[in-house]
């Protein structure tokens, strides 16, 4: 009988999501040379690879997707099987507040494991800036929000976000002055961050786009119409990063955090918080 061992199925899980084996092996709390090693072993095994390395990164290879899909089934059966005997009663309603720039990319891999260990829990999700977000937590309309660190608003600290400047690829309007500048709307710190610094550098700027969703704003940089000061970890991999080379200044970053409403002392948003600083933080 052939075996798949779930931990080092976990680790081609992890590489294939970090396209890297040192941030893949970060995630599962291995040394690099370890996954490598156990990967390796499993490829020799399988007779195929799954991965094709070079120096920069790793691509995985038509094999590597169909055991990818696999491994995700089996990991998250893994989660589910051990919930029902550990944490069976565990039921009811999550209601998390998160912006569009942090839903998009930091929490969908842990609600989707959350819900696969957690069947009989409601996950409602509430996507607004942070600043919309935080009456939402004092009202107690929220249980948790995932945030940018605002005024008035206590939380568990998650990690610092880098925010870079995300230009378009074909049109280098990072060199025109006044700089067009595509932002969020007024409270939000990513906005405040870009505009401290385009000051302090003493560039001339216009505001090209004001929005308050994401996706907006990407489409205005895609476009070649502006450029706009984002979390890094929402950045779409077909825009250019863009830093001092191009003349920009550097950006502060964010402190993003997991805070509580009053009505969150539950079962289900204790397991929920517990589980998105133990992923995040990594």
């Amino acid at each position: 009988m052939k075996k798949l061992d779930l931990d080092v199925l976990e680790m081609v899980v992890a590489v294939a999501d970090a396209g890297s084996f040192v941030q893949g092996a970060e995630s599962v709390h291995r040394s690099p040379s370890a996954v490598s090693m156990q990967i390796k072993a499993l490829e020799e095994a399988l007779g195929k690879p799954l991965f094709v390395r070079s120096t920069r990164n790793v691509a995985i290879t038509a094999e590597g997707k169909t055991l990818l899909d696999y491994g995700r089934q089996m990991l998250a059966m893994r989660e589910e099987a051990w919930a029902s005997v550990v944490r069976p009663e565990i039921k009811g309603r999550v209601t998390i507040g998160v912006p569009d720039d942090y839903a998009s990319t930091l929490l969908p891999t842990v609600l989707g494991k959350f819900a696969a260990a957690h069947p009989r829990v409601e996950i409602r999700v509430v996507g607004l800036p942070s600043s919309g977000l935080a009456p939402l937590l004092k009202d107690n309309t929220l249980d948790l929000a995932c945030l940018t660190k605002t005024k008035g608003i206590v939380g568990e600290f998650i990690r610092f976000e880098p925010i870079v400047w995300a230009g378009s690829p074909t049109r280098k309007v990072w060199k025109e002055r006044p700089l067009p500048i595509a932002v969020f709307e007024h409270g939000s710190t990513a906005r405040a961050h870009a505009i401290s610094a385009l000051q302090r550098e003493n560039i001339k700027y216009r505001m090209s786009y004001e929005s308050p969703s994401l996706l907006g704003l990407i489409s205005m940089v895609e476009a070649g119409l502006a450029v706009a000061p984002l979390a890094q970890c929402s950045v779409p991999a077909h825009l250019v990063q863009l830093s001092q080379n191009e003349g920009l200044p550097p950006l502060d970053d964010l402190e993003v955090i997991l805070a509580r409403s009053a009505r969150s002392g539950r079962p289900p948003c204790d397991f929920l918080a517990e589980q998105i600083l133990a992923e995040l933080r990594n």
